[in-house]
């Protein structure tokens, strides 16, 4: 899928970027560089619709990513699947990175026969802008405040 600038590509299909992807992921959110490799690994094998991962390159760099798991390491377990990781390189934002990402893990994701996605953020109205709306407050993982759960759903 061709973006503004970049090209979205699907781990699935491109397992030559995992290495990448994952050692960038890592760098990015801190999670230990393995469960990015184990993750992606699963992707690679598509066995099923989750977990998937998606990065946004132009010229051979990550310019931005996310991926799809099953939860997102938040108290409401049935509240799945779940994008996460969202991050777009800061020379890069306002450019429409994460825009195109997100309406590539939509579109990707509905073609796989997933309707609803989750997303857990402290963002405030940046995801309103891509058709995600608030759901409801959930406790992450070792966070002292409840973060925004909001939810994306297509063909229902």
């Amino acid at each position: 899928m061709r973006g503004l600038a970049c090209e979205i590509l699907k781990l699935r299909d491109c397992p030559q970027w995992l290495d990448r992807g994952a050692a960038w992921f890592h760098a990015k959110w801190g999670v230990p560089l393995d469960a990015y490799r184990e993750s992606m690994a699963a992707c690679v094998k598509n066995l099923g619709a989750v977990p998937q991962w998606y990065v946004a390159v132009d010229g051979g760099q990550i310019l931005g990513g996310l991926g799809v798991i099953e939860n997102d390491f938040h108290n409401r377990p049935d509240l799945a699947p779940n994008v996460c990781a969202v991050y777009v390189e800061e020379s890069h934002r306002r450019r429409g990175v994460a825009g195109a990402l997100l309406n590539c893990v939509c579109a990707d994701m509905a073609a796989l026969g997933v309707d609803t996605l989750y997303l857990l953020t402290d963002h405030t109205a940046f995801y309103e802008r891509y058709g995600w709306q608030f759901l409801c407050m959930a406790q992450g993982e070792g966070d002292a405040e409840p973060s925004r759960m909001y939810v994306r759903k297509w063909g229902v």
